[in-house]
């Protein structure tokens, strides 16, 4: 089993901008689906408390992009568990474009989440339910991802 949660992904022409390559909201809306995805094979149970009070708002996202993809591109969005607080969550995806000669890394994304319950004006900071931590326990970053030349690099002693 890989420390990753991996969809993949086909670029389409609607995906791309006049010069041709991916416009950079796509790999956003990647990062949400990858999540959802998530949530729907690895912690099931959370999508029913989603139906009821449980809500995850997105406090921050970021992308920074290493090479271009183009329509038709193969793309791997693999998400890692890099942080777990009582309340918030925060992850990180490793955006690789697949070919047959191999994998490259063309982009790297992070998103944090905040659990929250109530009615909609009354919204309260809750605690990350147990089935999504334990769904995610088998993703947390081991080391860091691979870098975008290749390769990857045993993660740093905390406070470095």
């Amino acid at each position: 089993m890989s420390d990753y949660f991996e969809i993949r992904h086909t670029v389409g022409f609607e995906e791309t901008n006049l010069v041709g390559n991916v416009y950079y909201v796509n790999y956003l809306r990647w990062q949400g689906r990858c999540r959802e995805m998530f949530l729907k094979e690895e912690a099931p149970a959370v999508l029913t408390q989603l139906r009821a009070d449980l809500k995850l708002f997105t406090l921050k996202v970021e992308c920074e992009f290493f090479a271009e993809i183009t329509a038709f591109d193969e793309v791997s969005i693999r998400m890692r568990l890099e942080e777990l607080t009582q309340t918030q969550v925060q992850f990180t995806f490793d955006y690789v474009h697949l070919t047959e000669a191999g994998e490259r890394l063309v982009a790297r994304g992070r998103q944090r989440i905040a659990c929250m319950r109530g009615p909609n004006t009354e919204t309260v900071p809750a605690r990350v339910p147990e089935q999504l931590r334990a769904a995610l326990a088998p993703y947390t970053e081991r080391t860091q991802p691979a870098r975008a030349n290749g390769g990857s690099v045993p993660a740093p002693a905390r406070g470095e």
